[in-house]
């Protein structure tokens, strides 16, 4: 160190020159690649922010106060999918709902996708997320529905049930299946299914059931054709409604046919008079009904008529292809809603007084005289009950 004059000490010393910037650091260039780094951090930045907002919408409880079914139609685009939700109050954003589930499914809105948001009728809980609605369309658990066919209905009988579903879409086919060939059951189905779908399945479903019955048949039965076998059936189906009396009612009819007597079924009667449309509820049947010339009156042709008279279920078949082995050749109601079977004419007589004093007993002065042109379960009503019918 070299001592200073206390002068030279108070005097400020000199600040050096800042270094120069180089002339590569000036140029355009760079200076256009830092501006255009600062704008690339933030649109990342905003990207972040808007992806993280978007991604907190979507999983956030959505605007719906209560449970609602949503319809996505057949061939319905994302886009429209989420302009409908939001339309319905179902998403806060479509646009978010669309974009994100884009992503979520793994396309772009394209049809080509592995993934997609499949048609039908959904319910969507209420306050349910985006990514939960997305979740149940996706899903394909659609809402389903049902229609009934009890069994021994007509095929127009049937065929007017799915006409009057309003859930059901498009017209029935011209031309209706034959008679006894619809499954009797109850068939599930999405909103928007062709009606001419369900008959195809009843129709597919009557053929299965009768191949897979009658490859168990009873070897000896009488009948001697698949067509015989459900005609039978039908009139059985008709007879009764109690499963565990229908083989009973089999067994009469086989009896009878085996000893050449008419089988005398009140519902061929109906059948031919009214076809397919039935009977309506407060007709009767008269005496004079049973002298009417049908195809379908067993109790003027002998052996069975030339098609079924309804659809059978699968108890009246299984019934007609196993049935009872018994010597009766006569029934009657026995006012509990089934029915007495009687060996001979004269029991099957006494069965039929002790039927009408049961009537008496129940009916009023003017029911009484409703029923007394009526028939019942085979026999012509009063005098004729007693007489011998079938020889």
């Amino acid at each position: 160190m070299i001592p200073k004059s206390p002068n030279e000490a108070l005097k400020p010393e000199r600040v050096p020159d800042p270094p120069r910037r180089s002339k590569k650091a000036r140029s355009q260039v760079v200076i256009f690649l830092n501006f255009l780094m600062t704008m690339v951090v933030m649109v990342a930045l905003v990207g972040a922010a808007v992806f993280y907002y978007a991604l907190s919408t979507y999983q956030k409880p959505g605007p719906l106060d209560a449970n609602t079914n949503f319809v996505v139609r057949e061939g319905s685009g994302i886009a429209e999918i989420a302009n409908s939700l939001e339309r319905n109050g179902i998403v806060e954003d479509g646009r978010i709902f669309r974009y994100v589930t884009a992503v979520h499914l793994g396309y772009a809105g394209s049809s080509n996708g592995r993934r997609s948001l499949k048609a039908g009728e959904y319910e969507i809980k209420a306050h349910a997320s985006m990514k939960e609605v997305a979740d149940v369309l996706e899903s394909g658990r659609s809402i389903l529905y049902s229609i009934s066919m009890p069994e021994g209905l007509t095929v127009r009988q049937m065929t007017l049930r799915l006409a009057e579903d309003t859930i059901l879409e498009g017209e029935l086919p011209a031309d209706l299946p034959a008679e006894g060939t619809l499954r009797p059951d109850t068939y599930k189905f999405s909103r928007g299914t062709n009606r001419g779908e369900i008959l195809s399945q009843m129709h597919a479903a009557q053929q299965k059931l009768v191949d897979q019955i009658w490859e168990r048949r009873d070897p000896d039965l009488p009948i001697k054709t698949k067509e015989e076998f459900v005609v039978l059936a039908s009139i059985v189906e008709k007879e009764t409604g109690k499963d565990d009396e229908r083989a009973h009612v089999a067994s009469v009819f086989f009896n009878r046919l085996e000893k050449g007597m008419r089988l005398q079924s009140d519902p061929t009667i109906v059948y031919g008079i009214f076809g397919g449309e039935g009977k309506p509820s407060d007709r009767p049947i008269y005496r004079s009904d049973l002298q009417k010339e049908t195809p379908y009156n067993t109790y003027r042709i002998k052996g069975l008529p030339p098609t079924p008279i309804s659809n059978p279920g699968r108890a009246a078949l299984e019934a007609v292809a196993n049935p009872w082995r018994t010597k009766d050749l006569y029934f009657v109601a026995d006012g509990t809603g089934g029915h007495v079977f009687a060996p001979t004419l004269e029991e099957h007589n006494a069965n039929v007084r002790r039927w009408r004093r049961i009537e008496a007993e129940r009916a009023t002065g003017a029911a009484a005289g409703n029923q007394s042109n009526e028939v019942v379960d085979g026999q012509p009503d009063g005098e004729d009950a007693e007489k011998p019918t079938g020889n």
